[in-house]
């Protein structure tokens, strides 16, 4: 089993330049290239774990996926004739696989979808995906373990949804497209993977409006075609990397990402003590003095992101003070907390609910990794520990980010991956 070894005691320096957004954003693209015949090119791509799975099962419905000749640069060739069947065996290990299931319904009328894996964070429900859908007439089924829709005509529908979620918004867009009519979402999520979806969508040919607000509006269209796409940089890495100097101290550059995106997580950091500041590029990154403690609610954007959660909680190890932290969006997401602890960590949960109280200092201390965020959590809480933490079973963290060890020794952290 892999490891990352991470010794703590070093302050960041320098300059990186964050992924593309390869998981929150990327996936969503190449499974919305199933609605146009035609090779669509996507830029900016950073290979990670989460994006193999998505290339094997692309490949399984009936599309060639290649990396391109350029750094970051991945085809998805399209087919006429697609395989409208996404199998349990790459849907399992993949909360994402489930963003195939409205194009395949768009394109073919029909499509058979295993049940989505993912990580371990919580109940996150398929309801509202199949009322939309339903809504739009389609006929869904869940059989043996697969949700099984069909259509004669896709058309347009108001869509309430009841909880601003980025997956059944995605998968009202990229049914919509080809639907007859006019659909609207309210109550939509404006998360900003959402309106790069919208803008990659909207340079295939299809009619959008309202992309960034809670109303989206869409025209249906007979067709669209492939494009070429550069995708925005990763906010969650990059929030990653501003934390990264806030653990372990330090001066730091972040490049590639838009203030906008990650603006209330830069609110929360100076309120901590950091100051941080935009460039042309993104933003600069200073932590000296001790950070202060400060309350923390997850919510949907522009609110405090549940990705970010995990994060948040690491540096309030040692902020002095006491803070509470409330996630609004997943039911089981503390899982981590007891690895922190084992750092010397003082953290105590209830329900929806952490309370940290910051020590004035964490030690080293072999430490497992549940899930993608609560990994890179415990890699950041190392980076201000005493003495070396192994954070076990890494492949988590790998399946957001392509390479978190490279990016933090970039900026002077002692951070080593064993196999």
């Amino acid at each position: 089993m892999a490891q990352y070894v991470v010794r703590g005691g070093n302050r960041l320096s320098g300059s990186v330049r964050v992924a593309g957004m390869t998981k929150n954003a990327g996936l969503k693209q190449m499974a919305a290239a199933l609605l146009a015949p035609g090779t669509t090119t996507l830029r900016n791509v950073t290979p990670v774990v989460d994006l193999d799975v998505m290339m094997d099962l692309l490949r399984g419905i009936g599309a060639a996926v290649e990396w391109g000749a350029d750094p970051g640069v991945l085809h998805v060739g399209v087919s006429e004739e697609l395989q409208p069947e996404a199998p349990y065996e790459l849907v399992s290990r993949m909360r994402a696989s489930i963003n195939v299931l409205g194009p395949l319904l768009a394109r073919c009328g029909h499509a058979r979808v295993a049940f989505p894996g993912g990580d371990n964070i919580g109940s996150r429900k398929l309801d509202m995906h199949f009322a939309a859908l339903e809504a739009m007439g389609a006929d869904l089924e869940v059989v043996h373990g697969f949700v099984e829709a069909k259509c004669n005509v896709l058309c347009g529908a108001r869509v309430v949804l009841e909880f601003p979620s980025v997956g059944a918004t995605e998968t009202v867009l990229t049914t919509a497209v080809l639907a007859k009519g006019q659909t609207i979402i309210e109550n939509a999520a404006r998360e900003p993977e959402i309106g790069d979806l919208c803008d990659f969508l909207t340079e295939m040919g299809a009619r959008i409006n309202g992309a960034g607000s809670s109303t989206i509006e869409i025209e249906g269209v007979d067709e669209v075609h492939p494009v070429d796409h550069a995708i925005v940089g990763d906010r969650i890495e990059a929030g990653t990397l501003l934390m990264a100097c806030g653990a372990a101290g330090g001066d730091i550059s972040v490049e590639g990402i838009d203030l906008h995106h990650v603006e209330m997580v830069v609110r929360k950091l100076g309120e901590m003590g950091m100051t941080i500041e935009p460039t042309p590029d993104g933003l600069t990154a200073r932590s000296d003095d001790p950070l202060r403690s400060v309350d923390v609610q997850t919510l949907p954007f522009p609110g405090f992101a549940t990705d970010f959660m995990p994060l948040a909680v690491a540096l309030l190890t040692r902020a002095e003070g006491t803070a509470i932290v409330t996630e609004n969006i997943f039911d089981s997401r503390f899982a981590f907390v007891d690895e922190l602890n084992r750092l010397g960590a003082d953290i105590k949960t209830e329900g929806r609910h952490a309370v940290v109280r910051g020590v004035e200092r964490l030690t080293g201390a072999p430490v497992h990794a549940h899930d993608v965020r609560a990994g890179a959590a415990l890699v950041l809480a190392a980076l201000g520990a005493d003495g070396e933490t192994v954070v076990h079973d890494p492949g988590h963290v790998d399946r957001g980010y392509a390479d978190l060890p490279g990016k933090l020794r970039s900026l002077g952290a002692e951070v080593t991956r064993l196999e």
